[in-house]
């Protein structure tokens, strides 16, 4: 086991001065007939935003500013894992660890981080393995158990937190869920923005299983899983083939990103249309896209996707209920998976369920104060 060393983002001027040429010599396809979306990533506005990277967002200052937050990198099992391991303001402050997803990074969760640790948590958010400055990846891929059994090794043996508690969206839901399951015995509970519960069959659901509040979820997730296909399919069969385009193009990159953040935010404006605008900014957006493109961890940070679609899920141990530490989920409007209370309890300990007023899939990035208010709800009660 590694011993957890100071890490800084690197900035490197040359690989700027590269991402500026190939940003000036951008090959745009037509965009016939594209103007409401319909076919993907509208071109116009992807020339705006291609504008606002190459000469209005200053990476240089955005990696002082990641900088400024104590970072650190260790090798678990011969992984590269990056985290930033932030102090909680008060006495005896619970350990968290907060996990992102994809197309997300760490940076995604330091405003929750921020808001966490004053409110009396000492906040662990790594970098999932293949993503960001955990990387490069030294295998083909991981599972969400193989990282969730690597974050136990984090918190329990490098960090020496003998009880931890657990936070994720995304992937980091997955991952979170994981280590309610194998792991229930080093944590206080579990606390996901996605209701992805291990060992739950969703096409056993009936009507019987939702209440009255819940009786659209089933056509609200047939509509909002219609988003979110295309990335999953090439990134679960072949993401290698997809990664040449994208560590070879920028535009393509940003394109194929931040197509996800907008229909998959809680962007949805009066007109009915979606504008990733008004959940994100620009220099958020541009913070994301750099990430993956600096840190050149777009190929790896695919491979979970593989992982998922390859190798069926297998349970750690045959107790019910399936996860078995304290559970508790925030339903956020605009997320991509919708599941009734009454069927998570098929398989989950679960002790408090909150229907957001707003927010969605990056609920992290666009609420904040919700999500972190919820958070220390939760586990107050097992402080």
């Amino acid at each position: 086991m590694g011993t957890p060393t100071h890490f800084e983002i690197p900035y490197d001027p040359v690989a700027v001065s590269d991402l500026h040429h190939r940003l000036d010599n951008t090959r745009y396809p037509l965009g016939v007939a594209n103007d409401d979306w319909k076919y993907g990533m509208q071109r116009g506005w992807l020339e705006n935003f291609l504008h606002y990277w190459r000469h209005e967002f200053d990476w240089q200052a955005k990696v002082a500013e990641m900088n400024a937050v104590p970072n650190h990198r260790v090798v678990i099992d011969g992984i590269p894992v990056h985290f930033v391991h932030l102090r909680g303001s008060g006495v005896n402050p619970m350990p968290i660890i907060a996990t992102h997803g994809w197309p997300w990074t760490y940076w995604d969760y330091l405003p929750v981080a921020h808001r966490l640790a004053a409110a009396n948590f000492d906040v662990i958010v790594p970098a999932l393995p293949g993503f960001g400055w955990s990387s490069p990846l030294p295998v083909g891929h991981l599972t969400t158990r193989d990282v969730a059994n690597l974050w136990n090794k984090l918190m329990t043996e490098v960090l020496d937190y003998p009880k931890y508690a657990a936070h994720g969206g995304d992937w980091g839901a997955i991952v979170t869920s994981e280590l309610a399951h194998a792991h229930a015995a080093t944590i206080h509970g579990a606390h996901m923005t996605l209701p992805i519960f291990p060992g739950l069959d969703r096409g056993t659901l009936g009507p019987d299983d939702y209440d009255d509040e819940e009786k659209h979820y089933p056509q609200l997730m047939k509509q909002r899983m219609a988003t979110a296909t295309s990335h999953y399919t090439v990134q679960g069969i072949e993401p290698e083939t997809l990664s040449y385009a994208m560590h070879d193009s920028p535009a393509g990159m940003a394109a194929w990103l931040i197509e996800r953040r907008r229909l998959w935010s809680d962007s949805l404006t009066d007109s009915g249309h979606r504008d990733v605008e008004t959940t994100h900014t620009l220099e958020q957006l541009a913070t994301l896209v750099s990430i993956y493109w600096f840190s050149g961890s777009f190929w790896s940070s695919c491979r979970m996707y593989y992982g998922r679609t390859n190798e069926p899920w297998k349970p750690a141990h045959d107790r019910t209920p399936i996860m078995e530490a304290p559970t508790a989920m925030a339903v956020f409007p605009g997320d991509l998976i919708f599941i009734p209370r009454r069927g998570a309890e098929k398989v989950a300990n679960i002790k408090r369920w909150t229907r957001m007023p707003a927010g969605g899939h990056f609920a992290a990035a666009e609420q904040p104060d919700l999500v972190a208010s919820d958070v220390a709800a939760f586990f107050a009660d097992y402080r």
